[in-house]
Formats: structure tokens, C-alpha cells, sequence
């Protein structure tokens, strides 16, 4: 009887536990996003412009940008940015079972709904 009531609370448990992990990484890639955005603003301000820059993969971004650091892990979310002189828009991409087809955008006009995540929008 204890071993079957166990086994329910677990099944209850994990998917649930899961959930709250694939969520919080999702909102660590947010705030990832964020940080790009700032350091793109920041060189608008003193420039007037935004960087012409086509970066398709996190260590692109990384070159890109060196004042950016992404706190989520590589195996969690890809990053990518695109920006000319007038606007950008930073994509962040979930990998992995509970993440993948997570995609996050953020433009200079501000953050598009999520596609695909356990979150809602930010």
C-alpha cells in the first residue's frame, strides 16, 4: 500500500518537477536575451546606431559582442543575432527533450509571445 501510494506521489511529482526546471531555464535564457539587448543599446547610445552584425550561433554572438556572456547553458539554448543600423532582432532557441522548439525573440521594438515554451509572455 505505502509503495503504491509512493509510486502515484512520483508520478505526480517528476513531470511536475520537470516543468519547473524547463521553465526556469527559459527564463534565464530570457534574461540572457535581455542583457544582449542592453548591450546593443548601449552601443546605440554612443554611436547613434545599432552594430551591423549576422551572428548564427551563441559563439558568434560571443565574438560579436564580448561584453555579453549568456548565463544559460549551450546544451539548454542557442543564441542568434541579427542587427543593422536601424533595429536587430536576438533569437534564443531551445535544445534538448523538454526544450526543444522553444523559441524567444526580442527586438528593439520589444519582446515577441513565446512559441513553444512552458512560459507565458514576458
Amino acid at each position: 500500500m505505502v509503495v503504491a501510494i509512493l509510486a502515484i506521489l512520483a508520478a505526480i511529482a517528476l513531470p511536475a518537477y520537470g516543468n519547473y526546471v524547463a521553465r526556469s531555464k527559459t527564463r534565464t535564457a530570457q534574461a540572457d536575451l535581455r542583457a544582449l539587448s542592453a548591450v546593443l543599446e548601449n552601443h546605440r547610445q554612443r554611436t547613434l546606431a545599432y552594430p551591423d552584425v549576422v551572428a548564427t550561433d551563441t559563439s558568434a554572438v560571443q565574438s560579436a559582442f564580448a561584453a555579453w556572456t549568456p548565463a544559460a547553458r549551450a546544451g539548454d539554448f542557442g543564441f542568434s543575432a541579427r542587427a543593422d543600423g536601424s533595429g536587430y532582432v536576438l533569437t534564443a532557441t531551445g535544445v534538448g527533450a523538454r526544450l526543444e522548439g522553444c523559441t524567444l525573440t526580442l527586438e528593439d521594438a520589444g519582446p515577441q509571445a513565446p512559441s513553444g515554451c512552458l512560459v507565458g509572455d514576458w
